[in-house]
Order: structure tokens, then sequence, then C-alpha cells
């Protein structure tokens, strides 16, 4: 068997012809002259053998039958390609299926070099993706971050020119870091840029393009199934609206604005300043005051309208209320209390999992094509989709969190309608949380720090026919100093909790202290562990950097080199953790005068929270947004527990919510306007 790193090659220069030499090491596959496309077949041995004098080794390509690509070739190779389109969707998961279903190693280098510059490169990088995160031969490869392969999506398009440059002209050793600057896309006259900051983080986006390859809503069902999916779909991209809602509050901005008028005009305008290098073509802007119109386009195999849209959520709404979804044979499915938000998760997206989906259609995914083909809703002017039609570039647009806003209040309605925890299933009788500090590196208790960092990435191998070398940028993003808390606890006897840990803003909008209805949807998770009580008193220590929500900042950009394991089941696990929201983010910013915040430590009974599994030797350092790689989602309790339900009744606020095993310390984020340089700043 070849050594199945080889693989990895396929994701170097994804536009350069797959028998040009890949990877720093310049090796070359030995194309059989029947597997090069049209274009190269007839000068076939001209070209092999000019780059394969310049490899330094060649790696030999299985002759097989190859499966019949078909409608997987309708998408040309210069079209962008997105997950919320069903075609596209549906010849993704054609390929996914034909790289699942090769018998080895040898056999999917074979296809995958057949199919590469066949098949549209974009597709073909999602597709391979999944696949070696899910087939159990490959799952221990690292599969790149997509910044590598495609840096044109995050980065501004003013940087390629001088990339190019430095690349053919500056001696690798001597090249500077080219630094974008952290205002491109727009001035301070748009309000909403004052967010720019965080939802154009290029790790965030990476995150929820992760997200999406480790939870494809369409391929085999063994890789869509997993553990309660639905839900993870739903508690994610609640804390991704929490989450912005708290920014919004430190930026002195009011929550974000549900997406609920689709006939009205929007006034969010967002001009992106990317270019696709794929589709050779600028990313389409959405000016101000455009409205969502019926889509037209014969080309991507749409033809959707408003309306439809309208008649999905009622009849999801119409579910909600009656407590049950129809299946497609006509048959009640009750939305029980603890499983109805994963059918409803499904549903809603929707992932092939849902229970019907030609009656209660395809809300979310058709919201993102509406709103990204906004511009040009019948293709008279032949352009592609806005950035909000891409998983990897969604996050970017205002409208994004408006549109999931709206997704959420969705779940919210259903969630109103469970039965209210009452004391029993909150409190943890003999257990009493003391105390809580957070100490800061460097700082003073209980102010957490934030600041201005920059950071660089290689786009080197994202560069088509450009000399080798490394061409790195210079990116500006939030980060915050490192801490830790420590938690006093009270216990009558030994025994395991869940310490849970959530933040929130102390106030509104208007300055005016929240009730607790409202505020329990502002609480964002920042970590959950288990923890082995004493009897009598115990001191919990914890670092921020051990956080169940985040992964560190070398895996979010896959900066392997440094920091990857050697192999085996620690690489497999080392992969999935790719996913988990990246570190730099994990407190909001706060801002100079210090903003004002609550933090909440739970000691949860691990009897209602304990899933009976092994997770040793499994990435679960992320799970809270991510689960575990093959293994149930490692918390019994509803995600989000306990701000998940509707207050009891008679709780007004929070201190009234809680119950002996729950404290609130208030704590301040300052944010010092200072920008550090690359490895300043964090010590």
């Amino acid at each position: 068997m070849s050594d199945k790193n080889n693989l990895l090659l396929l994701f170097d220069r994804p536009q350069e012809p797959v028998f040009m030499p890949k990877g720093d090491q310049k090796k070359a596959f030995a194309v059989p002259p029947e597997y090069l496309s049209d274009k190269y077949r007839p000068i076939g041995t001209q070209v092999t053998t000019r780059f394969g004098e310049e490899a330094s080794e060649r790696i030999p390509v299985k002759r097989i039958s190859i499966p019949p690509l078909g409608e997987i070739l309708e998408l040309s190779r210069d079209s962008n390609f997105s997950l919320f389109i069903p075609k596209h969707r549906k010849i993704a998961g054609r390929l996914i299926d034909i790289f699942l279903g090769v018998r080895n190693v040898d056999d999917l280098l074979a296809v995958a070099v057949y199919a590469r510059d066949r098949v549209n490169p974009l597709l073909f990088n999602y597709a391979l993706s999944v696949a070696l995160l899910h087939r159990a031969d490959t799952q221990d490869l690292d599969v790149p971050s997509i910044i590598h392969s495609f840096p044109d999506k995050y980065v501004d398009s003013k940087v390629f020119s001088k990339a190019r440059e430095d690349a053919t002209v500056v001696p690798e050793g001597s090249r500077m870091p080219i630094e974008i600057p952290r205002d491109y896309t727009a001035s301070d006259l748009e309000e909403e840029h004052r967010l720019a900051y965080f939802r154009e983080d290029i790790g965030l986006n990476l995150h929820h393009w992760h997200w999406h390859l480790v939870y494809p809503f369409e391929a085999a069902m063994q890789i869509v199934n997993k553990n309660r999916r639905g839900e993870l779909f739903y508690y994610m991209h609640q804390q991704i609206v929490s989450r912005y809602n708290f920014e919004r509050l430190c930026n002195n901005m009011q929550r974000v604005e549900r997406f609920i008028d689709w006939d009205g005009p929007i006034k969010e305008a967002y001009f992106p300043k990317l270019d696709s290098l794929v589709a050779s073509r600028a990313w389409p802007p959405r000016v101000t005051g455009q409205k969502l119109q019926n889509l037209r386009r014969e080309v991507d195999g749409i033809n959707l309208d408003v309306d439809d849209m309208k008649r999905w959520k009622d009849r999801i709404y119409n579910a909600i209320h009656s407590g049950v979804v129809r299946d497609r044979t006509g048959t009640d499915i009750q939305l029980t209390e603890n499983e109805g938000i994963d059918v409803l998760g499904n549903l809603v997206e929707s992932s092939i999992l849902s229970t019907n989906r030609e009656f209660y259609g395809d809300l979310h995914n058709t919201g993102h094509i509406m709103l990204s083909y906004i511009h040009d809703p019948d293709h008279r002017h032949l352009e592609s989709f806005g950035v909000i039609g891409d998983s990897a570039t969604a996050m970017r647009d205002p409208i994004f969190y408006r549109w999931h806003g709206f997704i959420d209040d969705l779940f919210q309605e259903f969630k109103a309608t469970l039965p209210r925890y009452n004391e029993n299933q909150l409190n943890n009788p003999g257990v009493t949380v003391q105390s809580i500090e957070v100490d800061v590196a460097g700082g003073r208790r209980n102010i957490l720090q934030t600041f201005w960092q920059q950071s660089d990435v290689d786009l080197s191998r994202g560069m088509d026919f450009q000399p080798r070398g490394s061409v790195f940028v210079r990116f500006t993003h939030l980060q915050h100093r490192p801490f830790t808390y420590k938690i006093g606890v009270q216990s009558n006897q030994a025994r395991e909790g869940t310490c849970r840990i959530f933040l929130a803003p102390k106030f509104d909008e208007r300055g005016n202290p929240w009730l607790f209805r409202d505020q329990r949807l502002q609480f964002i998770e920042l970590d959950k562990f288990k923890v082995n009580l004493r009897q009598g008193q115990n001191t919990i220590t914890r670092s921020s950097a051990d956080s169940s929500v985040t992964i560190p900042f070398e895996r979010t950009y896959r900066d392997l080199d440094t920091s990857r394991p050697q192999g085996g089941d620690a690489l497999a696990q080392f992969n999935f953790c790719g996913c988990g929201w990246p570190d730099n983010l994990l407190i909001p910013k706060g801002n100079p005068e210090g903003f004002a915040c609550q933090l909440f430590v739970m000691i949860s009974n691990i009897a209602d929270d304990r899933i009976n599994q092994d997770p040793a030797g499994q990435c679960n350092d992320a799970d809270s947004y991510c689960g575990i790689k093959d293994k149930l989602y490692p918390d019994r309790r509803s995600m989000g527990y306990p701000f998940d339900r509707m207050p009891r009744n008679g709780v007004d606020t929070l201190q009234q919510f809680l119950t002996p095993n729950m404290r609130v310390q208030d704590v301040s984020i300052h944010f010092e306007n200072r920008t550090f340089k690359p490895r300043e700043g964090t010590n």
C-alpha cells in the first residue's frame, strides 16, 4: 500500500494540474495517460516527462476501473460551489459516496487523482475532506484547513498581487509578511462595521466551515446520522447568535434584529472585498434596501418562491404548537421533551434526516440561498452567489446573524413549550458553590483583559502557478490574556459532578438589569468539565486554555507541522479537533471602561449528566459545540442546560433562579486598544 499521506498532496495548489509537483518536497504523481483530462491527454507524454523531471519523487497511481462521475461534472470547474444549493449538495453527496465506496487507500488515490482535474476544485476539496474524515483507513490523516487551499475566501483580494510579486521576485528567506489592514471592508460610517473584527475573523469562519465538514447534511446515512446532530445544529448556532449579541452590547449596539419581514427591504449592506480565484470573479456585494425575490436560476437548478419559505415556516410553527410532526408516510411523530429538539433541528436545517423534507421543506438552507442571490435572482447578469451562500464565508455578512436570529427564535418557540426545570432538576443536594474568582495573567482579579493581536498565516499552498516557498500574510484579531477560574465548593460527601461555566452581560442595551427570561438567552458557554469533590471544602482550579468550547490557535489554522501527533489514533482525534470555537474569541471584546458581566458557575448532579462511555483517547477538548468523534454527545442534559428552558414560576431575576449548587460572580471585560505583534502580549 502506498503512503496515504500522499492523498493530502491533492489539496495543494488546487488549480494546478495533478501531474505538477506537489508540496514542499515537490512530489509528483505518475498519472496514467488515460487519467489525464481532455486538455492534457494529447500532450500527456510531454507534460508528465517535463514535470516528472522536476520532482523529487514520483508517486505511483494505480490503474483501476473508475466509477462514472456523471452529474458530478455538471458543475463547471470555474463555478463557485455551495452546500446550500440542493443540486450542489446532491452531487457533493454522490462524490463523497464514491470516495467512501472504494476498497482501500490505493484505489482512493487513483479515483481522486482521476477526479481532481475534472471536478470543480471547491467541490473536490469538500468531498475529499469529508471522505478522509470519515473513512476508517484515512481518519488519522490531517485534513488541511481550507484557508491553505483557498485563501481567497478569507483574505483581502489586494493581497494576492503583492503575494505573487514576492513569490516571484523576493528570495524565500527575505520575504516579509504582507499586512492586511483591520478595516478593509467598510468605514466607521457603517455602524455594522463595528462588528467586523468578529464577523470577519478568519478563525470564526474556519470554525463554521469545519463544523459543516464534520456534520454534512447530505451524504451516506452513516456519515450524516450522528448522535444528537439536529440538536447540535440548534445549539451551536444559538451560541453564535448569543456571542454576536454579546459583542454588539460591548460596542453600544442593540441586539441583532431577527430577519422576519421577508417582503421588506434589508437595511444592511455588505461589500466583502474578496475575489474568487476559482471563478475569477469578485464576490458580489449586497447594497442597502434590497428585497428577497423569487429565484429562477435554471443553471443552478433553483426554482424557488418566497412563498415557499412562508409555507414551510407556517407548517413548522404548527408542528411546534401541536407537538407533532408528520413523516413521509403520514405517521405522527411526537416532539418529546428530550428528543424533540433533535427532530426539529434536522427538519429546520434541513438534512437528509428530516422526517419529511417534502412537506416541511428546506427552510434554513433556502434562506441562505435566497439571500445569497438577492442581487441576481434570475441570473440575467450571470452573477454567482454572495458570501452568505458559502459555509466558509457566510459568517462575514451581517445578514447571517439576522437570519439565524430568526432560526433560533423558531427553536426557542419550541423550547417555550417544554416543562420548566423545577428546583429538583437544578439542585445538587449537599453541594454548595461558595466562591468564584478569576485570576488573569498579569492582571487584576475578576477583570478579564482583551486586546488586538497580529498573527501570520502561510498562503503559498493555495497560490497556483507561482514559484514555491512560503508567503505569509499578517492579520489582526481579537485576543485575551489567559486566566484561571478558582471555585470554592463545599460537599457533604465525596462525589463527582459536572462544572458548567457561562458568561452573560449584566445589563441590557438600555443599561437596565435583565429579566431572567431574556438574560438566559444571552449566556455564552465558556467551559464544561467533570469534577471530583472530596467531602468538605474543595477548590477547583481550571485554566481558560482547557475550555470545552475552544481549540488552540494552531489547530484552528492547522499549523500541524509544529504541533501534530505522529500518527494512529492520536492523529485521528487531532483531526476531528479541527472543529471548535477559535480560542482567541472565547471572551467577548468588552470595552475600555470595563464591560460589566456576570460569571455563572454550577456543579450539576452527575447522576443526571453522565453518559456511560469511555471518552478517553478521543478528541473531546471542544465537545460543547462539536461533540466527540465516533461517540455519544458527552452530556445527557439538554444542550445549553440550565438556560435552555423558560424559568419556573416566581423566577424573574438570575438571583431568584439560583440554587445552592450555583453561584454568580460580577466580572468585567477590559479592552485595551493596543496591537501586539506576533508572539507578543500573550504571556
